[in-house]
């Protein structure tokens, strides 16, 4: 990796993290994981292939995650933990 891409996807990181902060993670919302479809995950992921949202490849992948009401994680047919890495 090129400096300017480390460059690049420093800067991703940091918008990412600042628009998926504390607001999206209100005591109301848990990080569902292997629920989300291709591009509509939340953030990075969990096994770090990709830096932020919208980056997931494949439906359902288990790294992949969403913010969902807590409580409907598991009904959706995902896990609340991350995978082992």
């Amino acid at each position: 990796m090129n400096k300017r891409q480390a460059l690049i996807a420093a800067a991703l990181v940091t918008v990412c993290a600042a628009s998926v902060g504390p607001a999206a993670a209100a005591d109301d919302k848990e990080k569902c994981y292997g629920i989300a479809k291709a591009g509509k995950n939340d953030c990075a992921s969990a096994n770090g292939s990709h830096s932020c949202a919208g980056q997931a490849k494949t439906d359902n992948g288990a790294a992949e995650w969403k913010y969902v009401a807590k409580g409907t994680c598991e009904k959706a047919g995902g896990k609340t933990t991350a995978p082992a890495k």
